[in-house]
């Protein structure tokens, strides 16, 4: 989409007029407004005073050192963004993170996943959503209740969003922590009068996921002449599901590219062996004497085919050899990533608004309120029921079941009847349909509300606020959860058949049982964070100059209290364990309540502007935090733009930035777990650690496991460096180009593997736990402070206009993203691992090498048409287990995922006085995205990848608006 670096050299050749005429109106970006002076007769104009994010010096001129990205309404709407989501998805400089809703569509517990039930992240250059500033009108806003770390788009107002600054660099010297990867600053209107209502929609070509919007904005009073000001804006919005089965690419039956799913459990069950059942331990295949172990009488020589078990294409064969389970020959498997919801249903409904009261010519006042609620219900894929502990012989289907001599004779037809026991019990794994999908509903009521201050006292401006902002979230079970132990009645009666076909229809009898067990309504767990803020700054020249003109001083304080509370489901009869226990994979976090818990932080801070000469400015800052329970940490800021010449200005920072850790990550509750396996022995006495029987000293242990948070924490810390170069060597063409560094230490992380505490155990000897006879009881791998990463970038922003060519005007814009490196450690001492810049990786954000955003837009008239290519590179794929084992390659195996490439138009008519219209077309060519062979277990997507592609597929939208008075 159209972005533009708020940055060009003050002695440039460009004019405001053609900045203004560019892509993103650079002096429109800024709120550079020109103002007549008082004496009408004079053509002297003045500019008003504004400060940009990642500064809180006032100034006239717009040019900073540091790289800004503006985006305007009139881009948002012109590309049919509907969201905050889809905005990120549209930055070159945003991360690859799981942080949109069509990624976070797995089934989670536990703190760190469980804020993904309904929340959309920013990262900004790969450094994850909770290492990136969201603020709300240049103040922070509360974290999402569920996780308490990082802020929900879905909660911004967006509809009242005027424009969008994003600083490329990190600003925790001027905004404390979480400013490592960058500040996302959402600005609203400040002012309005009149009326205004506007709709959009965005309809997909192939259905589902369709967007609606509606939004009313009134105001009125002038502040000039009325003395106050005073607006509303209340929208609502709505994205309807998009299921994996409505799009051909979510596929996951693909086994000749690597891809297959790994999962026997399957609407028309396979059967299963144990003990005492059907098949025993297993039978012999006439054709080769292998054991076969898990049977689907549908994929038998001469049967149907898997295919004929589904009625919606998710069932399919087993692929044994790609999964190296030979005794799996004949199963079928389902496509459960398929069966996955790929765009979650968001409803919200928001409301911004702010009253201006004018004291005097010199003085402001003005009262803020943000509100919005959004519901999300996140579902995914029926149980798998399979033999085991839960589903033991009790739940076994019996000989009575009306199926049971169809899968009996269709057995013994091939493998013999002499090879089964007629009248026991069928093990099995199924896909439970009837159950139907699970669901979780999570709602979330955010609000903020601001008293504020603004103005001059003499030559100086200064601003001042308090705050009070809160984000509760619960989440409730829906549909396709059980009680445990109905369940397993109901299954060990014979009433569910597990060898339905097609057409085929469970009874009443069976229907109503499962109702009678639906754990439906329940409610999973909730939380609440809430943050309370006192600022005050001040900015203004010293009364002295250096040869550049006057320097300029900005200082402020900055005092915040964070509260947070967590609270999980405890049975009104019982135990919390009772709970967990009594309803099937339910993921309960009652583990990790916290009744409230806060910390108080106070902050000073200073910037410096010193225009050293005419050609040379440099801005100095620092600000001081102290975190209670943290103490303090200072954090410098030194930035630079020296302009030798009109057309060339080079630009560069270094910074020092820091994030404390999350509540979660310091009283997330510690949990034991056993270690069950064999291999592992006393890494004191047996180096290595590798448990060798009848070596002393090498005799395998089973220590438990200890999970959780840590309260001796230390705050990340990092390191950014950036140097840039603008060049505007005719009034028709400008571009910059910045190189970025971001190097980051002490990185929290959710417990060190057990092979990295064996590899370096004089480094960790103190997480090995031992009694007095020292022995080793336990291995502590909760919260801990790890190495860190590296990560180094190249950003560019190219324009180009021509005015009055075939009878209108053009513009050229091109911004791109350049990762070079990625790179990680798990400790200080230990080395960084191999470039990881177009490798896959599995969790985080995704490290693609290029991104870009290219744009064409032609204006003639009252007419503007924009058409614009978004970019995305390849990359190499996660290799299959048998391609990594070196076992098997399938036969169109590609280790490359291609190149992502879509294409967007839009066209706006401004002919009207009162009515706005604006129509685009999305994914002009209908392109679906990449193919991708990553283990759909560990991520989602079925043969495509949601971090990087639109699943939507071609949609057409369209903006009204109409403006009454």
């Amino acid at each position: 989409m159209p972005v533009q670096t708020s940055f060009f050299p003050k002695r440039t050749t460009l004019s405001l007029a053609l900045l203004a005429s560019l892509c993103v109106p650079l002096a429109a970006a800024a709120q550079s407004v020109e103002q007549a002076a008082p004496d009408a007769d004079t053509t002297t104009k003045q500019l008003d005073k504004v400060s940009v994010t990642g500064s809180r010096i006032k100034r006239t001129d717009i040019e900073t050192a540091l790289p800004i990205t503006v985006i305007k309404r009139q881009e948002i709407d012109a590309q049919g963004i509907s969201s905050a989501e889809q905005l990120m998805s549209y930055l070159n400089i945003s991360g690859n993170g799981s942080d949109n809703l069509a990624s976070n569509v797995g089934i989670v517990s536990g703190v760190d996943q469980r804020g993904n039930n309904g929340v959309s992240g920013a990262d900004l250059r790969g450094q994850g959503a909770d290492a990136t500033l969201v603020l709300l009108n240049g103040r922070r806003v509360a974290a999402h209740g569920l996780k308490g770390r990082v802020v929900d788009l879905n909660s911004i107002p967006f509809a009242a969003i005027e424009r969008v600054e994003v600083l490329r660099d990190g600003a925790s010297a001027i905004y404390g922590t979480d400013a490592i990867g960058g500040v996302i600053n959402f600005i609203t209107k400040s002012d309005y009068q009149g009326v205004e209502v506007s709709g959009f929609t965005d309809t997909t070509e192939d259905g589902g996921g369709n967007i609606y919007r509606g939004n009313l904005l009134v105001g009125g009073g002038d502040l000039d002449t009325d003395g106050w000001n005073a607006f509303a804006s209340v929208s609502y919005k709505k994205s309807e599901i998009l299921r994996g089965t409505d799009r051909d690419f979510s596929n996951a039956f693909k086994p000749d590219r690597g891809l297959s799913p790994d999962t026997r459990g399957t609407p028309y069950a396979t059967v299963a062996n144990r003990a005492g059942t059907l098949i025993g331990n297993g039978v012999v295949d006439p054709s080769d004497g292998s054991t076969q172990q898990y049977i689907n009488p549908l994929d038998l020589p001469g049967a149907a085919g898997c295919e004929t078990g589904s009625g919606n294409g998710l069932m399919g064969p087993y692929d044994n050899v790609l999964w190296g389970v030979s005794s799996a020959r004949y199963a079928c498997s389902y496509d459960y990533p398929a069966a996955a919801v790929i765009q979650q249903p968001v409803e919200s409904k928001d409301i911004i608004g702010r009253a201006t009261f004018k004291i005097s010519d010199q003085h402001r006042m003005f009262v803020e309120f943000t509100g919005s609620e959004v519901d999300v219900e996140k579902s995914f894929e029926p149980y798998q029921i399979s033999p085991g502990t839960t589903f033991d012989a009790s739940t076994f289907y019996p000989s009575t079941g009306a199926a049971y001599d169809g899968v009996y004779n269709a057995l013994a037809s091939y493998f013999g009847a002499g090879q089964l026991t007629y009248g026991a019990p069928i093990a099995y794994r199924w896909r439970c349909v009837a159950c139907g999908p699970r669901q979780i509903s999570t709602n979330t009521k955010s609000y903020r509300v601001l008293l504020g201050f603004e103005g001059e006292i003499g030559s100086w401006d200064y601003n001042a606020g308090l705050s009070r902002a809160s984000s509760k979230s619960t989440s409730r079970l829906g549909s396709g959860y059980y009680y445990t132990e109905q369940l397993r009645e109901v299954l060990g009666s014979g009433l569910l058949n597990p060898f339905l076909l097609p057409g085929e229809s469970q009874t009443p009898e069976a229907m109503a049982a499962l109702a009678d067990a639906s754990a439906a309504g329940t409610d999973l767990y909730g939380g609440e964070s809430i943050m309370t803020s006192l600022d005050a700054s001040v900015s203004g020249g010293l009364g002295f100059s250096l040869p550049g003109g006057e320097v300029q001083l900005a200082t402020g304080i900055d005092l915040r209290r964070e509260e947070y509370k967590f609270g999980g489901n405890v049975a009104a009869e019982g135990t919390v364990d009772d709970l967990y226990d009594g309803i099937y994979l339910a993921p309960f976090d009652n583990g990790n309540i916290l009744q409230n818990v806060s910390r108080d932080t106070k902050a000073v801070y200073a910037e410096l502007y010193l225009p050293l000469l005419d050609t040379l400015d440099l801005t100095l800052a620092e600000r001081y935090d102290h975190y209670e329970g943290f103490g303090g940490t200072a954090n410098p800021k030194i930035s630079f733009k020296w302009q030798p010449i009109d057309m060339l200005a080079f630009r560069g920072a270094y910074s020092t930035g820091f994030k404390v850790p999350t509540f979660n990550q310091m009283y997330y509750g510690t949990s034991e777990s056993p270690y069950t396996g064999l291999d592992l022995a006393d890494p004191a006495t047996c180096p290595g650690g590798v448990a060798t029987p009848n070596v002393a000293g090498c005799e395998a242990i089973q220590p438990n496991l200890l999970t959780g948070g840590k309260k001796d924490l230390d705050p990340e810390e990092s390191r950014q460096k950036s140097l840039g170069v603008v060049i505007a060597p005719v009034d028709w063409f400008n571009m910059s180009v910045d190189w970025w560094e971001i190097k980051r230490e002490k990185t929290i992380r959710a417990g060190v593997d057990i092979d990295t505490l064996v590899a370096n155990y004089d480094t960790f000897a103190a997480n090995f736990i031992r009694d007095d006879a020292g022995n080793i009881t336990a291995i502590d791998q909760r919260y801990v402070n790890s190495g860190g990463s590296l990560m180094r970038g190249i950003e560019t922003d190219i324009n180009v206009a021509f005015d009055d060519v075939l009878g209108g005007d053009w513009r050229v814009h091109l911004n791109g993203s350049y990762l070079d490196t990625y790179r990680t450690k798990d400790l200080d001492t230990l080395p960084y691992t191999d470039n990881l810049v177009g490798d896959y990786v599995r969790y985080y954000s995704l490290p693609i090498r290029w991104k870009h955003t290219l744009s064409l837009s032609y204006l003639r008239g009252d007419w503007s048409h924009t058409l614009t290519q978004i970019y995305r590179a390849g990359y190499k794929d996660e290799e299959p287990v048998s391609v990594r084992n070196g076992t098997y390659i399938p036969s169109n195996w590609d280790p490359d995922v291609d190149s992502d490439t879509t294409y967007n138009y839009s066209l706006t008519y401004k002919g009207f006085d009162k009515l706005g219209l604006t129509f685009g077309i999305k994914n002009l060519f209908n392109t679906d995205p990449p193919f991708t062979a990553h283990m759909n277990d560990y991520a989602a997507g079925a043969g495509w990848e949601p971090r990087v592609a639109d699943p939507r597929g071609r949609a057409y939208t369209l903006q009204v608006s109409y403006k009454f008075r």
